[in-house]
């Protein structure tokens, strides 16, 4: 079995050895973006593959212990002929290029593949981040675009690693070679005793430091003890300070009025404190004169006599912006972890707290009648929604999921979106709105798209400090083969296009190269995350979209975001009464939730929509009522997260009794340790909060066959 190479394989090689990280041990940072991947795929088996000319081997690694194997037998050979797609396989034994491949006919016996591709900023597929199962699936779009991040962040972290230790080897050899040269001259000064022997040797010797010194990237630099005197700087502090040689010579004292005022009294001291004890060691900002801020590592070593006495101060301070750069960035993804993390906590309880108001609202709104009260039952139930579809964009975050797409009217989203724009942007930006009432319907999830158009609202609202116009549109567009192939990214067919325009001071060039990378931003580390137009693009992919942009300097910005609009509309305009024709046939639903709210407002629906329901706390209760009424029971609908014995477990016992009885499981996620899915072991599953409509929709189409809810 021959392996396919790339058409660039000999460049591809020599990338992946200068990266010098085969065959190394372990490091945390891939192992974490390795479990991240299982988890959000849902998969037991996930690597970091390298693929080198005879083999694959697992820089990191998670379901196996095999350190590498063969490339000609390895999946990621596959994965990295094609550089810019993910490559999915999802059943291995009837694909014509694996069937027969001993990996799948023997252990670990893969059925299911998909890696993203581990691309350098020069184009060349290293291996892959993968993702591996013993049976066949696919992924949903939400963990495809995720295993597509987080291989870029495999080759952030590949970079970063390949910094540091350039630099850290870098700024080594400079500390040895001046140690090397020093102690040289110093040798040589007392070995000659004829004084013209003794000037030849020192000019030599100069020579030698002088070669050395003035061709390192670092600053090395000499002074007197009291730092009164600049005895020698080397170039490099005119390409980092931005100031000239000459200048620090004339002012010794310049370096620290180029100080941030934040670091110069700290470093103020620890200079006259630590540098003649050898034990300077500071990290600090300069302020250069083009206004530019560097990050400093700056070292000092004492030069002493025979007896002891300090001679002179000697150091070698670097630049290592760059450097703190990467730094930010793995502080801020952690960040996001733990934040992810801390929601991931709490939106059981808060989608069990908004599911009795949308039920309570539905229940009111047949004991009222005057208009003010009605209007403010409508008010609780769209804020309910929003509170709802805000947890399960938090979902979606943490866990790569979130609300299936659905049949979207666009121009209420901007109508909540003008609002927003008209209640909280200065007033010296002026909107405009172009929005026709017939606009094309999208299939897209309504939290992202509100998620979409208020990043880019926010976006030219700061474009505009001293004021301006903002515009926000939408229109229908019909792209034909010759349209769409002068657009990039496009495809012939009907377009919903939004457009967000500002008036604004532009992009530049420089930051439009970059401007959709994760973590990349232009505003201060308060006031932004660098991941909005990168989550922009990601909703918009996801939705099968494509953006373009239209920029100048001075001349302001305009995005337009082409979204496909929907083969078919399934009308809906909200009035239906809930009860009117999902009503029951007196079969009898034992309900089983440890929320007592929503228990009793679940009952009271049921019970209103001519069923009969039997409630209980926990599965204990709910086993003992099940056996009280097996012949009678028609459908139970479960919470799946409970203490003592919890859903998933329930169905299973109630499954020995009663194979084909019906299941409705129901949580607030969040908190679930088993990796099936719900549909996995039940009949249908429902996210918390639920409305009294979506609840007698599922339980309709349980019973009596209904269609389901769209």
């Amino acid at each position: 079995m021959k392996s396919l190479l790339p058409p660039n394989e000999a460049a591809r090689l020599a990338a992946l050895r200068h990266y010098d990280v085969l065959d190394t041990a372990p490091e945390e940072a891939f192992d974490d973006l390795t479990l991240l991947a299982a988890q959000i795929c849902q998969a037991p088996m996930a690597m970091v593959s390298l693929v080198d000319e005879n083999r694959q081997w697992f820089k990191s690694k998670i379901g196996t212990q095999a350190p590498e194997t063969p490339r000609a037998v390895a999946f990621c050979a596959h994965t990295i002929l094609h550089a810019d797609e993910i490559m999915e396989v999802r059943d291995a034994s009837a694909d014509p290029r694996f069937a027969a491949n001993p990996l799948v006919t023997t252990d670990p016996h893969i059925r299911f593949y998909a890696g993203a591709p581990l691309v350098t900023p020069e184009g060349h597929a290293l291996g892959a981040l993968c993702v591996i199962d013993r049976v066949p699936r696919t992924l949903t779009p939400e963990q495809i675009a995720a295993l597509r991040a987080l291989s870029r962040r495999v080759v952030d972290q590949l970079e970063l690693r390949r910094h540091t230790r350039n630099l850290a080897s870098g700024a080594q050899e400079t500390r040895q070679n001046l140690a090397v040269a020093e102690t040289s001259r110093r040798a040589l000064l007392s070995l000659l005793e004829d004084q013209k022997l003794t000037e030849i040797t020192l000019r030599e010797s100069e020579a030698r430091f002088r070669q050395i010194t003035e061709t390192i990237q670092e600053v090395f630099w000499m002074t007197d003890v009291k730092k009164n005197q600049m005895i020698y700087v080397s170039p490099g502090y005119e390409k980092i300070w931005g100031r000239t040689c000459a200048s620090l010579y004339t002012t010794p004292r310049e370096w620290l009025e180029s100080i941030h005022p934040e670091d110069r009294e700290r470093v103020i001291a620890a200079a006259e404190s630590k540098q003649a004890a050898g034990s300077y060691d500071e990290t600090y900002r300069i302020l250069r004169p083009d206004g530019a801020l560097r990050w400093i590592r700056d070292q000092a070593f004492p030069v002493k006599a025979a007896d002891g006495t300090v001679l002179r101060l000697v150091g070698v301070a670097e630049d290592v912006t760059e450097r703190k750069k990467y730094e930010e960035q793995a502080l801020r993804a952690q960040r996001l972890e733990s934040i992810g993390m801390l929601a991931a906590g709490i939106t059981h309880d808060l989608n069990n707290v908004l599911a009795p108001i949308g039920m309570a609202a539905t229940l009111l709104r047949d004991r009222l009648s005057a208009t003010s009260d009605l209007r403010l039952i409508d008010t609780l139930e769209k804020c309910a929604d929003r509170g709802a579809g805000l947890v399960r964009q938090i979902l979606g975050f943490v866990h790569g999921i979130g609300d299936e797409p659905s049949v979207v009217q666009v121009k209420h989203l901007l109508r909540d979106i003008t609002t927003v724009v008209t209640e909280t942007f200065p007033k010296s930006i002026t909107l405009n709105e172009e929005v026709p009432n017939e606009l094309w319907p999208i299939l897209a999830n309504p939290t992202q798209i509100h998620q979409v158009l208020l990043n880019l609202c926010v976006n030219a609202r700061d474009a505009m400090p001293n004021g301006g116009t903002l515009t926000v549109g939408a229109e229908n567009c019909v792209l034909d083969a010759k349209a769409a192939a002068a657009i990039e990214g496009a495809k012939p067919g009907a377009w919903l296009v939004l457009h967000i325009e500002d008036t604004g001071t532009g992009i530049p060039p420089a930051v439009v190269a970059r401007m959709w990378e994760p973590f990349f931003s232009t505003k201060p580390l308060s006031k932004g995350t660098g991941l909005g137009l990168s989550t922009v693009r990601g909703i918009i992919e996801t939705c099968h979209g494509f953006i373009t942009l239209r920029t100048g300097l001075g001349r302001g910005t305009c995005f337009r975001v082409y979204l496909p609009a929907a083969q078919s509309v399934i009308a809906a305009d909200g009035s239906a009464h809930p009860y009117s024709s999902k009503r029951g046939r007196g079969e009898l639903i034992l309900l089983v939730d440890d929320e007592e709210l929503i228990r009793d407002l679940a009952g009271a629906t049921l019970t209103k929509a001519g069923y009969r329901v039997i409630t209980t706390a926990d599965g204990f209760e709910a086993a003992g009522a099940f056996e009280s009424n097996v012949g009678e029971i028609a459908l139970i609908i479960t919470d799946l997260d409970m203490p003592n014995v919890d859903g998933e477990t329930l169905v299973e016992v109630i499954r020995t009794f009663k194979p084909h009885l019906k299941i409705l499981a129901m949580s607030g996620g969040g908190s679930r340790q088993s990796k099936a899915r719900p549909t996995e072991f039940a009949s249908a599953f429902m996210a918390k909060p639920f409305s009294a409509e979506t609840l007698l929709t599922h339980v309709d189409k349980l019973l009596h066959g209904a269609s389901a809810i769209t």
